[in-house]
Order: structure tokens, then C-alpha cells, then sequence
């Protein structure tokens, strides 16, 4: 029975974490407005606001013009905003009005002059673009943009990464705490509860996602939702999982099985372990995702499991636990130095279970540096 590791001292969330340089994050956003066509930017999605601003609540929406930044929310954030708009910058402007209505009048009244609007396109409705039109900005042209926080949240600076890692660790010895739990015999259900608690209980604010708890046969559906089906001698049990530090989010997957494999769990544990190393060792600043891609999938194909790796290789991880860049076969993109991505390859064989081993890592000058440190030693007795 394996001991379980406690959080680092240096790497646990209650050290004391660098700064985010989220002052120069709107600087940088103005720099590509005017690319889009627009001369500002209407933020609504929170996400988005939270990286320029700070903010951490459940409503708001954000102008940015060429020099000012008005947050708008309602009553429940006045202070909290004031407290956290702070580090956004100087020109950071904070204004609560209790109704949508006062809240429209405020923003309206900001956007005054501003020619081209630009909208968030991925996050406006039809029927709120429709309402911006008519009552909110009718004297502007509305510009639909894409991607243009997100573009820039891409890439991580320290401070990001210190809270990636710090979630990491957290996750790290949550596994570690709980793993030997497996032999008792729980069930999915259970076992993703006592995880999820332990990773609480280290001082996360929560989990990245629903953790993935599958065992046996379970194991070859990549997404099962644990369920009541106990964990028993002879599976394969894939799990799932990540913690949230302030905001940002870990994630990695790690394979057990319970007792000794039989010679195709041992072969399915050996190829995709050796893939996922591939892959780790492919990821380097400019080099294309593609070829990160292609270093796991040509081992699991050369083992003759091509079509049983039904998934990407990877995404980007931080405020969203799906973010860009994306690691698959028509990725589009080239990694760089503060891109935060996993690596997770994975063979899902019905008659045998699934298997699928997974790190976050850091895209640094000179390779990358895994976010993620638990074993992967897959036998547990």
C-alpha cells in the first residue's frame, strides 16, 4: 500500500503565489482592436471578464474603449468589484446600477461616440445582439469579433502557471491520499467522492470538471459518469480529474489496475504509457500540434490500436479546462513558450476495459516542464 504524498510546501495553494500581470492584459487587447475593425470591445463573457478585471462573480459586462475600462454590475459586486477591478489598472472604472435597464443607461452613455462596436460573437445571442442594436448602441455599427481575449489568454504568464501548478499539486495528492481505497472495493460513485473531497479538503475551491471514475469494462466509454458498479479485482480503472486555485484549473488521468493485468491490460498500459511519453517529449515551442498528435498516435497505431484511440490528443488548460490550444489532427495551431496543454492519449478496448494517461504541461523555451507529477505506476495490490 503506497503512502500518500502530502501538498509540497512550495508547490501547495496556500504558499504565497506570484503576481498576474493583469494591468497589461487590456493594453494588449487595445493593441488588437483595431484589426477586428472595431475601436472598442463589449466583454460579456464572464470568463473573459474575469481575466481582464479580476473579477470573480456571476455578472457583469465590461466596455473596453480606447481609454477607459467601464465594469458594469449590479448591487450584489459593489464592493467585491471595487476590491478586485483594482488590478486591472488606472483606468479601470467601476459603475453599479440595480436593474438591467440602469445598467444598459450606464454603459450606453460610455459607448457615446464610439463608431464600431465590437461584440463578443461566440457568446451574443441573436436576440441580445438584436437588443444591442436597437436599444443599447443604435447610433453604432456592431462588429462581430472572435477570439480576441481568448487569443490572448493563450498564452500564461508566471503567475498563471504558478496557479495551473499549484491546483496540480493539490490533485497530485489527492490520488495519492485515496488510490489505496481502490482495494476496498468502492464503487465508481464512491471512490469519485472521497477524490473530490480529498481535493477540497487540500485547499482547492473545487474540481475542474465532473471527475471520471471507470472501471472495467466502464473504461472503454472515455467520458463514463461514475455509477454504481464497484471496482473490483482484475480492473482497469481510469481516472479523471482536476482542481481549481483561484481560478485556474489542473488536469490529468491516471490508470490502475486492481490486482495483476491480464497480458492485454499489461500490453494496453505499455503502449499507451509509452505513447503518452511521445508525446510529453514531442511538445516544445514551435513545433505544431499536429506533430504532438502524431508522436502518440503512430505508437498506438504501430501496436495495431489505431482505431481504439477515438480522441484528441490534448487541449489548452487554465481559467476553462477546454481552452485553446487544441492538440489533434486538424489543429491549425503551433505551440510557444506559455502555452499550457495536456497530453492524453488513450486505447479503449471493450472486452478489456480502457486506458488513458494524461499530464498538463508547460510549454517552456526549451521543451516543456509536466504540471502534473503523480506516478504512474499502474498496479495497485
Amino acid at each position: 500500500m503506497t503512502t500518500a504524498p502530502t501538498v509540497p510546501a512550495d508547490r501547495g495553494p496556500l504558499r504565497s503565489l506570484p503576481p498576474m500581470d493583469v494591468a497589461g492584459r487590456v493594453a494588449r487587447l487595445r493593441d488588437h482592436l483595431a484589426e477586428a475593425g472595431a475601436e472598442a470591445l463589449l466583454v460579456t463573457r464572464l470568463v473573459n471578464v474575469r481575466y481582464l478585471t479580476g473579477f470573480t462573480g456571476s455578472a457583469a459586462v465590461l466596455l473596453v474603449a480606447p481609454d477607459e475600462m467601464l465594469f458594469v454590475s449590479d448591487g450584489r459586486y459593489a464592493d467585491q468589484a471595487t476590491a478586485q477591478i483594482a488590478a486591472a489598472g488606472a483606468d479601470a472604472r467601476v459603475a453599479i446600477a440595480p436593474t438591467v435597464t440602469g445598467q444598459r443607461d450606464l454603459v450606453t452613455a460610455a459607448a457615446g461616440g464610439i463608431g464600431r462596436l465590437g461584440l463578443e460573437a461566440d457568446d451574443v445571442t441573436w436576440a441580445a445582439q438584436r437588443s444591442y442594436a436597437g436599444e443599447w448602441f443604435p447610433d453604432a455599427q456592431l462588429v462581430p469579433t472572435e477570439g480576441l481575449v481568448e487569443a490572448l489568454r493563450v498564452v500564461k504568464d508566471d503567475g498563471e502557471v504558478a496557479r495551473i501548478e499549484a491546483a496540480a499539486a493539490i490533485a497530485d495528492a489527492a490520488l495519492g491520499a485515496v488510490r489505496p481505497r481502490m482495494l476496498d472495493g468502492p464503487t465508481e460513485a464512491d471512490f469519485g467522492l472521497e477524490l473530490d473531497t480529498e481535493i477540497r479538503r487540500l485547499g482547492a475551491e473545487g474540481t475542474s470538471f465532473e471527475t471520471i471514475v471507470a472501471a472495467g469494462p466502464n473504461g472503454a466509454m472515455p467520458h463514463h459518469r461514475p455509477g454504481h458498479r464497484a471496482i473490483a479485482e482484475g480492473d482497469l480503472v481510469v481516472v479523471d480529474f482536476g482542481a481549481v486555485v483561484d481560478g485556474y484549473c489542473s488536469d490529468m488521468t491516471r490508470t490502475v489496475v486492481v490486482g495483476d493485468p491480464s497480458p492485454t491490460q499489461r500490453r494496453m498500459l505499455e503502449v499507451v504509457t509509452a505513447s503518452q511519453a511521445a508525446g510529453v517529449a514531442a511538445v516544445a515551442p514551435g513545433v505544431a500540434a499536429t506533430a504532438v498528435d502524431g508522436a502518440c498516435r503512430s505508437m498506438i497505431s504501430e501496436a495495431g490500436w489505431g482505431e481504439a484511440f477515438v480522441h484528441g490528443t490534448g487541449h489548452g488548460v487554465g481559467l476553462e479546462i477546454h481552452e485553446a490550444p487544441r492538440v489533434g489532427t486538424t489543429s491549425t495551431a503551433t505551440l510557444a513558450a506559455g502555452h499550457v496543454v495536456t497530453v492524453e492519449p488513450g486505447v479503449y478496448l471493450p472486452a478489456h476495459g480502457g486506458v488513458r494517461v494524461e499530464d498538463t504541461v508547460v510549454v517552456t523555451t526549451e521543451g516543456c516542464r509536466p504540471l502534473t507529477l503523480a506516478p504512474k505506476d499502474p498496479v495497485l495490490r
